[in-house]
This record gives structure tokens, C-alpha cells and sequence, in this order.
């Protein structure tokens, strides 16, 4: 049952019960993370996505290039908006850094990456952020070890 309008969000009566309580369905669509936190959470795991493919830790590489996609399945729920471009992104650009990091291949995976990087800085640009410039920290994080099981 609708209860009426305030900005572009529809309020409705029904409540959701929860382990911890009841929620309307306004409460929880204001407690989804946003496009910032989303985000942000896909550049930290690009970062450890790149050191760990030069630490020649593939498995790990495409752990988090995985965890990036995954990421961005959520955003393009949460903002249909950019629905279009983030399928393309994964489509087109994030499937050859997977597919280098599976075949173990450097030279692959950097070119994908770097080209992956650059589409992500143009659709920022594309989308009214482009003061939003992501690049590749030089130090690896240092919250893991990213290197091969054969060097760690």
C-alpha cells in the first residue's frame, strides 16, 4: 500500500521483519551502500588486484578482479543509470583481465589492465567525474602477501 511521495522515493506502509527488528522498505533502501562506497571498495580490490598478478599470485589477481565484477553486478542494480556501460565494462574489459590472469600471462594482463583502467577514468569523465582520476598505487597493500605460494 502506498503512503505517499517525497522526492523521488515512493513511501509504502509494508514493514519487513528482521532478526534485529522491523524495517520499512524506505529504511532499508536508505541503508544500501552508495555509488562512493561501492566504489570504493572496487578500488581497493583493482590495487590488489594488479600487485598480486605482478607477485605472481594469479589466483589471488583473479580473486579480486572477480571481486570487482561483483562489485559492480551490485552498482548496476542499485544505479540503473549506468547498467549499460558497467555490462559492457564487464563484458569487454574485465573478462581479458580474468582470462590473463587464468592463462598466467604478465604482458596480457597488464595491457588489460591498463586498458581496463583507462575505460573506467573515461566513464568517470562520461558520467560528470572527472575529477576522479584512479591510479595504480605504486606500493602493493600492505595488509597481504601477494606474492605466489612458491615465493611467500
Amino acid at each position: 500500500m502506498i503512503d505517499g511521495t517525497r522526492g523521488s522515493i515512493r513511501y509504502v506502509s509494508e514493514r519487513i521483519r528482521t532478526p534485529h527488528g522491523e524495517l520499512s522498505l524506505e529504511e532499508i533502501a536508505e541503508a544500501l551502500p552508495g555509488t562512493g562506497d561501492l566504489m570504493a571498495a572496487v578500488g581497493e580490490s583493482w590495487w590488489k588486484c594488479a600487485h598480486a598478478a605482478r607477485g605472481g599470485n594469479w589466483e589471488l589477481a583473479a580473486y579480486f578482479a572477480r571481486r570487482v565484477r561483483g562489485i559492480q553486478r551490485r552498482l548496476a542494480i542499485l544505479r540503473p543509470k549506468y547498467r549499460e556501460d558497467l555490462t559492457r565494462f564487464e563484458r569487454d574489459l574485465i573478462a581479458p583481465v580474468l582470462a590473463a590472469a587464468a592463462a598466467h600471462d604478465p604482458v596480457a594482463f597488464e595491457r588489460a589492465f591498463a586498458e581496463t583502467t583507462a575505460e573506467a577514468n573515461r566513464l568517470h569523465d562520461k558520467w560528470g567525474y572527472g575529477y576522479i582520476r584512479w591510479v595504480l598505487p605504486e606500493d602493493p597493500p600492505p595488509d597481504l602477501d601477494l606474492r605466489d605460494e612458491a615465493s611467500a
